[in-house]
């Protein structure tokens, strides 16, 4: 009995002895692990930072041949969407389009129709002239050119309306118009007596 004691304090101390040295060493390079560990989320970091600021999303739309939303690269131009869109239509008119500007997240690239040959002649007639009183023009059946002399519409605000009349089948009624992105309440009021359906 009295041997065993003695043996089990020295393999007791020995134990301690060995998790001393142990536990030491855990913490000298436990230090330098955690130097090493620290390093890659900074990494990890960059590379999100990087690839968060690396894409943009656009929504073109108009006359090219595939419109929808498109991811892009950061940096890109307006050209590089509307390639992505399957290029600009035959009736396109890019003259209204600025393919140089770069793209910004969210936005939307519109290529506008061109107006038919035949709507350009009509310039000096006054029996069809949009505002002539009591000729209130057909927002149902106008061309852009024609769209585009109301007052307070340009060629862009001009092809929406071309644009939402196609995908709804046409307007119902004047007020409809307040639909039309870029067209408010107060736009509205300036084209009611210029229009009819």
């Amino acid at each position: 009995m009295l041997d065993a004691t003695p043996r089990q304090l020295a393999a007791g101390s020995l134990a301690l002895i060995v998790l001393t040295v142990l536990g030491a060493w855990y913490l000298s390079h436990a230090g330098g692990g955690g130097a090493a560990a620290a390093a890659p989320p900074a990494a990890i970091k960059v590379e999100e930072n990087g690839a968060g600021g690396g894409s943009v999303f656009v929504h073109v739309a108009g006359a090219v041949r595939d419109a929808g939303v498109y991811r892009l690269r950061a940096g890109s131009r307006v050209d590089d969407a509307i390639g992505r869109a399957g290029g600009a239509t035959a009736r396109a008119d890019l003259s209204q389009v600025n393919l140089a500007a770069k793209l910004e997240d969210g936005r939307q690239v519109l290529v506008p129709r061109r107006a038919p040959a035949t709507a350009a002649a009509p310039a000096g007639g006054t029996a069809s002239a949009p505002g002539a009183p009591g000729v209130p023009l057909n927002i149902n059946a106008a061309t852009l050119e024609q769209l585009d002399t109301l007052p307070g519409l340009g060629p862009v605000t001009a092809q929406k309306i071309l644009d939402y009349r196609e995908a709804n089948g046409g307007f119902g009624s004047v007020e409809e118009l307040g639909r039309v992105p870029g067209i408010g309440d107060k736009r509205l009021a300036t084209l009611r007596e210029q229009v009819r359906v």
